[in-house]
C-alpha cells in the first residue's frame, strides 16, 4: 500500500452499509468481558492492570502509572477493561483518544503527513494484559475492540506507537509505518521511548485481511462476541454513528 497517496474519504463513505438480515456471524462467548470503564472503581481496576503489564517490562516508566492519567478522562477518550467473568478480576486495558477534541498525545512528538489532515483518527495507548495463558486472548480481543470502536465513531484511521518487539506484532496485523522509512523516535507520552509511528486504514482492513489471508480474519469479521461492548456512556464522541459494518454486515450498537 502505498502511504503517500491514501484514498482521503472517510471510512464510512468507504464502507457501504448491507442490511441487517445478512447477518452470517458466528457467536463465541469469551471467558471474560470487554467494556468501556464508567466508574472509577472500573478506572482503578484499569490502572492495576496496566501498572503490573508496564512493570514487566519497563518498571522505571511504569513507577509513574500507579494513578489515573489525565488523559484517562478527557473529552474524546475512553478505557477499555477486560475483565473475568469468574472473580471480576482485571485481565487487560487500553485507552483509546481520538482526535475531535484534540490533537492526538503523539502528535507532540511526531507531526503527522498532511495526508491525514482533516481525517478522523484515533491512537491507542496504554495497552496491557495478564501474564497467564489468557493475556494472548485478551490483546487480540482488546485489538477487536479498538477496531470495532473505530467503526462506531467513524474513525478513518488507526494510528499506534510500538516500542521494539511489540512494532512486529503490529506489522503481523497489517499495520504500515506512518512515515515510512523513518523507523523509532522518542515519544513523550511514553517516557521518551523510542517507537515506531504506525497506522491502520479502517475502511480497508476487512479487504486487506481478507486479500492477506490473514488467520485472524475470521476471528475479527465473520465472529461476534457478545462478551465485547465498545459503546461508551461515559465520554462518548458526540457525533457517533449508531452503526458499522463488520464481515460484510450492518451492526447496531446500543
Amino acid at each position: 500500500m502505498n502511504l503517500s497517496q491514501p484514498n482521503a474519504s472517510s471510512a464510512s463513505a468507504r464502507s457501504p452499509s448491507i442490511a441487517l438480515d445478512a447477518l452470517q456471524l458466528r457467536e463465541e462467548h469469551l471467558p471474560f468481558t470487554v467494556r468501556v470503564v464508567g466508574t472509577e472503581e472500573d478506572l482503578r481496576k484499569a490502572i492495576y492492570i496496566r501498572h503490573a503489564a508496564y512493570s514487566r517490562h519497563v518498571p522505571e516508566f511504569a513507577a509513574s502509572l500507579v494513578l489515573p492519567e489525565e488523559a484517562d478522562r478527557n473529552p474524546g477518550s475512553v478505557v477499555l477493561l477486560a475483565e473475568s467473568k469468574v472473580d471480576g478480576s482485571p485481565l487487560g486495558t487500553m485507552r483509546i483518544q481520538t482526535n475531535q477534541f484534540a490533537p492526538l498525545r503523539l502528535e507532540e512528538s511526531v507531526p503527522l503527513p498532511s495526508w491525514l489532515a482533516g481525517l478522523r483518527l484515533a491512537e491507542a495507548t496504554r495497552l496491557g494484559v495478564t501474564e497467564d495463558r489468557a493475556g494472548r486472548l485478551v490483546k487480540t480481543v482488546l485489538f477487536k475492540a479498538f477496531y470495532l470502536y473505530c467503526l462506531h465513531n467513524g474513525i478513518d484511521w488507526m494510528v499506534i506507537t510500538a516500542r521494539a518487539p511489540l512494532d512486529r506484532m503490529y506489522e503481523r496485523l497489517l499495520f504500515n509505518d506512518v512515515h515510512p522509512g523513518m523507523g523509532y523516535v522518542p515519544i513523550k507520552h511514553v517516557g521518551g521511548m523510542p517507537h515506531r509511528v504506525m497506522c491502520f486504514d479502517v475502511a480497508e482492513a476487512e479487504r486487506n485481511w481478507r486479500k492477506a489471508g490473514h488467520p485472524l480474519a475470521g476471528f475479527m469479521f465473520d465472529t461476534l462476541h457478545p462478551d465485547l461492548n465498545v459503546s461508551a456512556r461515559n465520554g462518548e464522541t458526540s457525533q457517533a454513528p449508531a452503526k458499522a459494518r463488520l464481515g460484510g454486515t450492518e451492526l447496531v450498537f446500543s
